[in-house]
């Protein structure tokens, strides 16, 4: 299977095929996704949350997003690493924006960034791309604007917002992003937007029309049970096997179980 790359994204918008996506903040895990053949491995600012036990995204800094980028990377073969801008990474310059992408590909081996934003990050957009760092756009539910939005909230609902987002992703295009990101809109203006762009849309709550889906690996294993909203489906429940798995060991080591004459050198 060849790496992954934007032209493939692109391609398989106009051949009609699905793009698969993952959060992944450590080698195992990076490691089991790009085995499963997954095509694109986010290595996302929700680590803040679903690593670091933080109740928002905002914390999460530059270093810290670099460290487990690099991790994910050395664990992959085939899928496209994506780095995810934390917050103050590109909202203060453009300049700071090009040196904090060019990082995650310098320093951490992705081969692309995201970025949170619309028309207001346009600029920003057009500097990476024309420092060839390739970039998927982020509308929709923007974590990093939890606090002016209010909470965790289903966006474009009105007809207006609805029209700021076709908008928005019109802009994004035109700035030279290879992907948007719809995160937490209804499904019709999901696909709406899907049909009218010429770059693919992954959608993480909204819903079946979009070219591509992303998760969280936590929520997909069941590993997170902190915030669960509507969008996300558990595929495994590896928590509660976990659980069983460590109170079995500690049973055993408790009554002398473990280590047998197997476990052990003669």
């Amino acid at each position: 299977m060849p790496k992954i790359t934007a032209n493939a994204f692109l391609q398989k918008k106009a051949e009609h095929q699905k793009i698969t996506m993952i959060t992944a903040y450590d080698y195992p895990f990076a490691m089991i996704a790009d085995e499963a053949g997954i095509d694109a491995i986010l290595v996302g600012d929700s680590l803040a949350m679903v690593v670091q036990g933080l109740d928002t995204t905002l914390p999460v800094t530059m270093d810290e997003m670099i460290y487990h980028t690099k991790i994910v990377s050395r664990a992959v073969k085939n899928a496209m690493v994506i780095g995810d801008m934390p917050f103050l990474s590109y909202q203060i310059s453009v300049e700071d924006t090009v040196r904090n992408g060019g990082r995650f590909l310098k320093e951490a081996g992705a081969s692309a960034v995201k970025i949170e934003g619309g028309a207001e990050v346009k600029k920003q957009i057009k500097a990476l791309v024309e420092a060839d760092i390739p970039v998927i756009a982020h509308i929709g539910l923007m974590p990093q604007a939890i606090h002016r939005m209010g909470g965790y909230k289903v966006q474009g609902k009105t007809q207006d917002a609805a029209e700021r987002l076709i908008e928005d992703a019109q802009i994004l295009v035109e700035a030279g992003a290879f992907a948007i990101v719809l995160e937490a809109i209804p499904l019709d203006l999901a696909r709406r937007i899907t049909d009218e762009l010429v770059i693919p849309t992954i959608g993480i709550g909204a819903g079946p029309h979009c070219d591509g889906q992303v998760l969280v690996m936590h929520d997909v294993l069941g590993l997170y049970e902190r915030f669960a909203p509507k969008f996300i489906k558990r595929y495994a429940n590896l928590k509660e096997q976990a659980l069983k798995a460590i109170q079995t060991y500690k049973e055993e080591v408790e009554k002398g179980i473990f280590p047998s004459t197997e476990q052990s050198f003669q």
